[in-house]
């Protein structure tokens, strides 16, 4: 695991380039949310990324999700590490025997992309809780081993999702393949932007303020084209070494 120091320089040196990206196209940084990816390592390396003012946090795998936010919240735990409240995203995909664990555990889920999965997690969501944080999943390059909906499906399914009432639909999340060269990946996230416009007109929700897309290698692009949200894993925490 990188030590403290080395963690504290990657987390400024991406806030720096998202500043950077937003100078660039004339936008504020204040409206862009750094969501740090931090599957496969350790509650010790979110706690110390959390030292240095990070809040949000993404984790891919459900049960490994549930153990880090488990023991980060525990009393023991919380006391001897005092920080702000974490907050947690769901950002892997979500099979129906997962969804109690991210109905109980996480504030957003960012993968939902049908309406079977999204009455689920309405269902299981605790009262005790704010209603759960949504974004829908759009394969908007039509990937064929991608998840997510096709755009055309959208509409549809995002008009279902307001009408659970343990669900906020909060907006889109994208994650195409790579393609070379700036401005094809400024114009492949355009296409999601202008998607997002498209049903936030339709819609008028209040709430529906999130495009989820832009990852290390593309933030910057994905800034250009009008994400809100960039989940950035590697250049934050290094790579990765995943299990056989």
């Amino acid at each position: 695991m990188p030590d403290m120091n080395t963690l504290q320089d990657n987390l400024r040196a991406v806030q720096a380039r998202i500043y950077s990206a937003c100078a660039d196209c004339g936008r504020d940084p204040s409206e862009v949310t750094l969501l740090a990816v931090s599957k496969t390592f350790p509650a010790d390396a979110v706690q110390e990324v959390a030292a240095c003012g990070q809040q949000d946090f993404g984790e891919n795998y459900i049960q490994e999700g549930v153990d880090k936010i488990t023991f980060l919240q525990s009393d023991v735990n919380a006391k001897a590490n005092p920080k702000t409240s974490l907050i947690w995203h769901c950002i892997g995909p979500i099979q129906s025997n997962k969804t109690k664990y991210v109905a109980e555990f996480f504030s957003w889920a960012h993968t939902v992309d049908r309406l079977k999965i999204a009455q689920r997690l309405n269902d299981q969501r605790p009262a005790q809780l704010p209603p759960l944080n949504i974004c829908l999943q759009v394969n908007i390059d039509g990937g064929a081993t991608k998840s997510g909906i096709a755009p055309e499906e959208v509409l549809a399914l995002a008009m279902q999702v307001t009408q659970l009432p343990r669900l906020v639909l909060r907006g889109l999340m994208t994650i195409p393949d790579p393609v070379e060269g700036f401005k094809a990946q400024i114009a492949l996230h355009s296409q999601a932007r202008m998607l997002f416009d498209k049903v936030r007109a339709e819609l008028k929700l209040p709430n529906f303020d999130t495009l989820s897309m832009g990852m290390t290698a593309d933030l910057e692009a994905a800034i250009h084209a009008g994400s809100t949200m960039v989940r950035v894993g590697t250049a934050i925490f290094g790579g990765r070494d995943y299990p056989a």
